[in-house]
């Protein structure tokens, strides 16, 4: 047996790519406080039943489950950090009072899923994102996708798709029909697979009127470009003032980040339903050309800590920090750094100190130890009469 073999999808970072995430981290960390965003720092570990609060079966599936022995309690281990910050602002922050202030907190750390969420990806993701508690409408939207873009161009990513799309669609035009429980899930399960074929036979089977069979088939083919809302509006007029309603809603905000964002390439996915059994309002994912998974994703999530005794608006976004350092430049952080020679010197080391307190890279070499190109430094001190300076190699 190879003991050195790590689990299917679990991952660690050598040195080059360690160094690489660290310098993201921080940097979007201080993004993230420019904004007003406060860092918070949930537990690896929770009680199942917080850890899934809110979020549906999907989460439960892939969260890994262990049993606390000093209790005998079953707890999880987060897959997903935006539950344990709803607990925070509901319970900590708020302290149960759906009035209070607006949070604005962020969070980085690693989850662990008992299945990645694409074909060969990670199982233990380093989650970054940023969340909204306390406030609903087009402004907090607005914001959180402003900050989630902000996210993607501060490691250069520019050529952007972004995908959005309003559950409230969907969600209106199921209850306008009249789906079952069991009919909407199925309903639902066909929108995510697009399967056009399937949700027809399905219709018939179900003897839905024509009128509101021709709406469920629509809303899979309601995708494109912005001028699918006006679409959408049309076709579904018969839906219901709740689907009118999330469809001006989205308008508005597509609208907005039109404005602001022209490079954007915006398309309208008004059947995307990731997340739907838990998001509530506009969902969005980031794309880049030639790359099929989203890159960063988010939405709406109202009520999310009713589950912790605070029901409140809530919105965010959440990307994975190593699929983010992809594409960042490699460090070039070690090759600036400067060779010390292994001697005892008290001269030496007084300056090998000082260099090191201005943020100098000083490695002493040791005896036997490879040469300073190995090293990869680029400079080195040498002895000049009775000082030490630095010189260029």
């Amino acid at each position: 047996m190879n003991t050195w073999l790590l689990p299917d999808g679990i991952t660690e970072s050598l040195p080059e790519d360690a160094l690489k995430h660290e310098a993201l981290r921080r940097q979007l960390l201080d993004l993230y406080a420019t904004w007003g965003y406060r860092l918070v720092m949930p537990p690896m570990v929770e009680y199942l039943e917080s850890l899934r609060a809110g979020m549906g079966t999907q989460l439960d599936l892939q969260t890994f489950k262990i049993t606390d022995q000093l209790n005998g309690r079953m707890m999880g281990i987060r897959a997903d950090i935006t539950p344990q910050v709803a607990r925070i602002d509901a319970h900590r922050i708020s302290k149960g009072d759906a009035q209070a202030a607006v949070n604005r907190l962020c969070y980085i750390g690693t989850v662990l899923r008992t299945r990645s969420a694409q074909q060969g990806g990670s199982r233990s993701p380093v989650q970054v994102g940023a969340e909204i508690f306390g406030h609903a409408g087009v402004e907090s939207d607005y914001e959180i996708i402003s900050l989630m873009l902000a996210t993607l161009h501060s490691v250069k990513i520019t050529d952007i798709v972004l995908d959005m799309g309003h559950i409230g669609v969907a969600n209106g035009l199921a209850e306008h029909v009249g789906l079952t429980k069991l009919q909407r899930n199925d309903y639902f399960n066909m929108l995510a697979r697009k399967s056009i074929p399937e949700i027809k036979v399905w219709v018939d089977a179900e003897n839905i009127d024509d009128e509101n069979s021709q709406m469920l088939m629509q809303l899979p083919l309601l995708n494109g470009s912005l001028d699918v809302i006006e679409t959408a509006q049309n076709k579904l007029k018969s839906a219901g003032k709740k689907v009118q309603d999330a469809l001006l809603h989205l308008k508005q905000i597509v609208k907005i980040v039109s404005a602001n964002f022209p490079e954007l390439s915006l398309n309208i996915d008004l059947a995307e339903m990731r997340g739907y059994s838990y998001h509530t309002g506009i969902s969005y994912s980031a794309y880049v050309p030639g790359n099929g998974n989203a890159i960063a994703h988010g939405g709406r999530y109202d009520g999310i800590g009713e589950a912790f005794g605070n029901s409140r608006p809530a919105i965010g976004f959440s990307a994975d920090l190593s699929v983010l350092s992809g594409f960042v430049e490699d460090s070039e952080i070690t090759k600036n750094a400067i060779l010390a020679p292994a001697k005892t010197d008290e001269k030496l080391s007084e300056l090998i100190n000082s260099l090191r307190k201005e943020g100098e890279i000083v490695i002493r070499q040791l005896n036997g130890e490879a040469d300073i190109a190995a090293l990869n430094c680029n400079r080195k001190l040498e002895k000049l009469g009775d000082d030490w300076i630095v010189v260029e190699v």
